[in-house]
C-alpha cells in the first residue's frame, strides 16, 4: 500500500526529500520492494497515458510543472484528477529530481498497483501468435521486445525465468508504454510449457545452433516464438520442449545478434507470412 505523499500539515507542493511518499518512490526502484509492496513506477507522459487508457490502477501522480514538455500534459493531469482514486501530488524541482528514474524527464511520475497478469487469463484465438521471453536480463531489451510485439499485433507476451522484472521502470520506458496495451503475463517455465501444450501452440525456438533458417519456419499456424537470454540463449529444457528450431543468418564474425533485434526480426517474419500465407 502506498503510504501517501503528504500529511495535512505539509504545504500544497512537496519540498522535503524526507517525505514518506518520496522515500517510498525511491525504494520502488528496487525489484524486491516492488514485489513486496505490490507497487511499481511509471514515468513520462506517453507511458502514463497508455497506463490510464489501459485502466492500470494508478494510485498517485507526482507532478512538476517546471519539467512539463508535452503540450497535452496538463490535460492528462486534469483527466487523472477527476478520478477520486488517484492522488495528484505537486512536488518541487529538487524532489522530482530525487524520484525521477530517467534523464530529461517531462515532469510526471506515477505509482500504480502491480497487475497480477495470470497465465490462465490469456486468451488464445484460433490463429494465435505469441512470444515467450525467457530470462531476458537487460530492461532495455525486454522493453524493445514488448514494443515490437505490440507493433506486430501479437496476441500475448509471456515473460518467464529469472531475468528482468517486466515492471522495471526502464522496461516500461523502453516499451513506450506498450506493456499496457497488450496481454502480458509472468509465469514459471514449467507452467508456461504446460499451458502452450494444452492450447496446441507450436513453439518455434530461435537459436544460433539450428540448421534451418527462420524463414523456413511455419509461422502461419498458431504458434509462439521462443527467445532466450542475451548471453546463454535457451537452456536444454526449453530447446527440448520446442517443436521447431531456427536461426537467423549471420555473415560476419558475431555468432548471434542482440536478443531484442532477433525477436523483432522473428516477429515481423511471422507478420509477413500471415499477410501472404503459403
Amino acid at each position: 500500500m502506498f503510504v501517501g505523499a503528504r500529511t495535512t500539515a505539509e504545504p500544497s507542493v512537496i519540498t522535503s526529500l524526507q517525505n514518506a511518499g518520496v522515500k517510498q518512490v525511491v525504494r520502488l526502484r528496487r525489484r524486491r520492494h516492488r514485489e513486496s509492496e505490490g507497487l511499481f513506477l511509471i514515468e513520462g507522459y506517453r507511458e502514463i497515458r497508455c497506463a490510464v487508457d489501459a485502466r492500470v490502477g494508478v494510485k498517485v501522480l507526482f507532478t512538476c510543472e517546471q519539467f512539463y514538455s508535452h503540450p497535452d500534459t496538463r490535460t492528462l493531469v486534469r483527466r487523472m484528477a477527476e478520478n477520486a482514486d488517484i492522488s495528484i501530488e505537486p512536488v518541487s524541482r529538487e524532489v522530482f529530481a530525487k524520484i525521477s528514474v530517467r534523464e530529461n524527464s517531462d515532469g510526471l511520475l506515477a505509482v500504480a498497483s502491480s497487475p497480477s497478469w495470470p497465465l490462465n487469463d490469456m486468451q488464445v484465438p484460433p490463429n494465435g501468435l505469441f512470444l515467450i521471453s525467457t530470462a531476458t536480463e537487460k530492461p532495455g531489451n525486454l522493453g524493445t521486445i514488448l514494443r515490437s510485439a505490440d507493433a506486430v499485433g501479437v496476441d500475448g507476451v509471456v515473460v518467464c525465468g529469472s531475468g528482468t522484472d517486466v515492471l522495471n521502470p526502464n522496461v516500461v520506458r523502453a516499451s513506450l508504454g506498450t506493456v499496457f496495451s497488450m496481454p502480458v503475463v509472468r509465469a514459471e517455465p514449467e507452467s508456461v510449457r504446460a499451458w502452450f501444450k494444452r492450447n496446441n501452440l507450436w513453439i518455434i525456438a530461435a537459436t544460433p545452433d539450428a540448421d534451418r533458417l527462420y524463414t523456413e519456419a511455419d509461422m502461419v499456424r498458431p504458434c509462439a516464438i521462443l527467445m532466450g537470454s542475451e548471453h546463454a540463449g535457451l537452456d536444454g529444457e526449453w530447446l527440448n520442449s520446442a517443436d521447431d528450431r531456427v536461426r537467423l543468418p549471420a555473415a560476419g564474425q558475431a555468432d548471434s545478434i542482440n536478443v531484442a533485434m532477433a525477436a523483432t526480426v522473428m516477429l515481423f517474419e511471422a507478420r509477413r507470412q500471415r499477410a501472404s500465407p503459403k
